[in-house]
């Protein structure tokens, strides 16, 4: 009866691991450098997509993204859609089944935590730059020579 007791007991603690583990790499967030997109994600009811930057420039020079396939040197400053990944563009360039995972597992990609916007994850350059002024704003605002 002990023995089924403790089998039992540590059925139960390797179930528990196990979802413990599930649900921490299902609600998967951006590291530092990577790319977040949001572009048409949620607006599609799904999850953003984690581009892991640091990833595939460990193994692929700069200019196969950037050169080659046409990624631009900005977040976001790309129109990245399915139906372009599914064209063999962008990511879909190599996410073909073939070199890399296919489409078919979108959680692969589109794990990030909904609402984040389109970012470099933690970049410096977020906090050290000031955003751009619209031009329109600028000209109807009053400036300090003014008062």
């Amino acid at each position: 009866m002990f023995k089924q007791t403790l089998k039992l007991t540590f059925v139960c603690a390797a179930t528990i691991c196990v979802l413990a583990l599930h649900s921490h790499f299902n609600a998967a967030e951006a590291e530092y450098g990577d790319v977040v997109m949001n572009e048409f994600s949620d607006a599609a009811g799904m999850r953003p997509v984690v581009f892991p930057h640091w990833f595939h420039r460990i193994r692929f020079r700069c200019k196969v993204c950037h050169g080659d396939l046409g990624f631009a040197f900005k977040a976001g400053g790309n129109n990245i859609s399915m139906l372009n990944i599914i064209d063999g563009k962008y990511c879909g360039a190599c996410h073909d089944g073939d070199v890399a995972w296919s489409i078919e597992n979108c959680d692969l990609c589109h794990s990030g935590v909904p609402n984040t916007p389109t970012q470099v994850h933690h970049s410096t350059a977020q906090t050290l730059m000031t955003p751009i002024e619209d031009k329109g704003e600028a000209e109807s605002s009053p400036s300090e020579s003014d008062n």
